[in-house]
């Protein structure tokens, strides 16, 4: 089962303008309790390029660095997933979680 927050490498080509490319590291943002019914699952791809955007959200967790680009978000299959490498800690879990509800506040 995927679950939410599990941090996986994930192969996005092909992709088309600007988003994010190659296999790199991702953090699942759907509910575990979806993921175990679809295909798919979504998520947000991490990035070395840091920049500071209120979308983006710096992760410095043993061998994934970079930001979380939750201006990326993106459905994906599950055959994309190449591996499971990790999860998000608690607290930055709940930095993520905050930061959405916000992201997708009107």
């Amino acid at each position: 089962m995927v679950e939410r927050f599990a941090i996986l490498l994930v192969a996005l080509d092909p992709t088309r303008g600007s988003e994010l490319q190659k296999t790199r590291p991702c953090v699942v943002v759907s509910p575990s309790e979806i993921n175990v019914r679809l295909r798919t699952v979504v998520i947000a791809p991490i990035t070395s390029n840091v920049k500071n955007y209120p979308t983006r959200i710096t992760i410095d967790q043993k061998n994934v660095r970079g930001s979380i680009a939750l201006d990326q978000i993106r459905a994906i299959d599950k055959i994309r997933i190449v591996a499971k490498i990790g999860s998000l800690d608690e607290r930055l879990a709940m930095i993520v979680a905050d930061r959405l509800v916000e992201f997708f506040h009107y």
